[in-house]
């Protein structure tokens, strides 16, 4: 492990499950209310460049609401059926990559503390697997204010635990999100490496440690 690292934080989604395993359950939702997606994903571009805000849903919402030519009101229950508890279904039979529960527990018998840092809702997909109780803290960069690739989560994630910016390690699938993102706030960085990465050897220069899977992240982080 880097020295003078206190605490591991991970991303959840695409870093503690392959995202296509979701993908490929979600296609006659996404079908089903394919514009909704459209607009959610070109508002949530916006919301990555936007300042914190003091209520990033209804800001959301208000977005949506003039994109569809609905009230706020309505555009939070198309929000909510769509991209919040619509989804939350269909985590129930999504599995953790392989090895992500003994990580945590090995992470924890080390003395590490542990984090998760999420831009949707953590408690969507239920007990998180089961690592809940590994966790010290588990923060929504929702309800924060600001998305990823915002400095200001990872630093509130900071403030949160205690403890420097750079004594936490963050994990994350995203190179323009958690990589970079947390490496602006001061954060050293773990990149779980997508497969064509691996098979070119075009290794993010960005991240501190890149690995290809959990064993591979053990030997980095507990040996």
């Amino acid at each position: 492990m880097i020295d003078g690292i206190k605490v591991v934080a991970f991303d959840i989604d695409g870093t503690l499950y392959p995202a296509y395993r979701l993908n490929v359950r979600i296609i006659g939702h996404f079908f089903a209310n394919a514009l909704q997606f459209l607009h959610f994903g070109l508002i949530r571009r916006q919301l990555r460049r936007t300042a914190p805000l003091g209520d990033l849903f209804e800001y959301q919402a208000r977005l949506l609401g003039e994109r569809l030519k609905v009230s706020s009101q309505e555009a939070h229950k198309i929000l909510d059926d769509m991209a919040y508890n619509g989804l939350a279904k269909y985590f129930k039979d999504i599995k953790p990559y392989k090895d992500v529960p003994e990580t945590f527990a090995k992470l924890k018998e080390a003395g590490y503390r542990i984090a998760l840092l999420s831009d949707f809702p953590p408690e969507q997909k239920g007990d998180l697997w089961g690592l809940k109780p590994y966790c010290d803290k588990i923060l929504s960069t929702e309800k924060i204010g600001a998305l990823k690739p915002s400095k200001y989560p990872f630093g509130v994630l900071s403030m949160e635990l205690g403890v420097a910016p750079e004594e936490i390690l963050y994990v994350g699938n995203s190179a323009k999100y958690d990589v970079l993102g947390a490496k602006n706030a001061g954060m050293k960085t773990a990149y779980l490496e997508p497969l064509w990465r691996r098979l070119l050897g075009l290794h993010l220069k960005e991240a501190d440690i890149s690995f290809g899977n959990y064993r591979q992240f053990q030997k980095y982080a507990l040996e």
